[in-house]
């Protein structure tokens, strides 16, 4: 977990939120078919939001009836984002993934973040979001989100 200290030195821009949401597919990965954890409504409000996304999860054959990938190698070429819903030492297993597969942009949805995955990354040329909640950029910004985000621009740490 990376600690308060960490997440001060590395404020998340606007222009790697943006980098994120350009590509033409995305990886959930951690997505579950189970309506009550983070993984399924981060995947599906990609999903109503018209994004091209895959679920990665080795436990699963689908996900929301859509296929399911047991690891992010098998993803088609085409994506090139990926969001990370899964325990960090998991994150930092799939940074690797992220290399191999030549995706530019990984979004650490907070409680995925390990700084050695952080470093990883970015040795490698990956852009990575972290700190941030994804459901606060996924319009239209629903529910405790829409609070959140709302609170985040009050205090000043919603990106720019």
């Amino acid at each position: 977990m990376l600690t308060i200290e960490d997440k001060v030195h590395m404020k998340t821009k606007r222009a790697a939120i943006e980098k994120f949401f350009s590509a033409k597919a995305f990886a959930a990965i951690g997505a579950s078919d189970n309506r009550k954890k983070f993984g399924n409504m981060a995947f599906r409000a990609m999903m109503d939001h018209g994004m091209a996304v895959y679920p990665v999860n080795p436990r699963r054959v689908t996900v929301e009836g859509v296929k399911c990938y047991p690891s992010l190698l098998e993803l088609p070429d085409t994506v090139t984002s990926a969001v990370t819903m899964i325990h960090p030492s998991a994150t930092e297993q799939v940074i690797f993934d992220c290399i191999q597969k030549k995706i530019d942009v990984v979004w650490m949805q907070p409680g995925s973040e390990s700084r050695n995955a952080i470093d990883e990354a970015m040795a490698n040329g990956i852009t990575v979001i972290s700190g941030q909640c994804i459901m606060m950029f996924i319009e239209p910004v629903v529910s405790a989100h829409a609070v959140h985000r709302w609170f985040s621009k009050l205090i000043g740490v919603y990106p720019r």
